[in-house]
This record gives C-alpha cells, structure tokens and sequence, in this order.
C-alpha cells in the first residue's frame, strides 16, 4: 500500500477546494447576467412588435389561438402563437397572408 507521507492530511483538504472552485466557475457562467445558458421568461409586447410577423387572428383564449394555428398548420401555412399585451395573436409571413385568410375562411 502506497504512503503519502507526513503531509496526507492536507490531500482531502486541497481536493474539496478544487471540487467547489471548479462548481463556483460553472455556476457563475451558468447564471451570469450577461451570458446565462438558462431560458429567461418570454416579454409579451404589442402585436406591431414582432417583426415581419402579420397578425392574421386575435382570438379569444390561447387555446383558440392553437386550434386556429393548427387549422393554418394544416392548410400548408406556416404559422405561430404569439402572446402579446391585448392577448393571443396568430402570426403568419406577409407572403402566407391571402392564403391564411383563405384557408380560415374555409375552415370558419
């Protein structure tokens, strides 16, 4: 059996220091203000804040909100739910837009 020497004592010491120097590097970088690797909560805004997204329908409940995305889904349009501060919004492309309108008069 290996001996370490008069100084064994100070390796279990040393190793512990090491375990939470490198625990205190990941978590500082995991949660750091400025390049956090955690998802923060999504910011509603105004439906004109979205970009290049139309807002083709403003239902209800954000249930509605999915079935009508799935019916757009279905028609072949490429569609997405976005909440915003007067409520759910299906957005769609400019270039979809007649399309989506047709599709959901059709379904409607």
């Amino acid at each position: 059996m290996p001996t370490w020497g008069s100084y064994s004592y100070v390796y279990g010491p040393v190793m512990a220091l090491v375990a939470i120097g490198i625990l205190v590097i990941v978590l500082r970088w995991a949660f750091g203000r400025s390049s956090s690797v955690v998802e923060r909560p999504p910011i509603s805004g105004d439906p004109d804040q979205y970009g290049l997204l139309d807002s083709i329908a403003s239902p209800g409940t954000y249930i509605e909100a999915e079935i009508l995305r799935q019916r757009l889904e279905a028609g072949g349009v490429k569609a997405t739910v976005a909440m915003t501060n007067d409520g759910p919004r299906v957005m769609v492309w400019p270039a979809d837009r007649r399309r989506a309108e047709t599709v959901l008069r059709r379904a409607g």
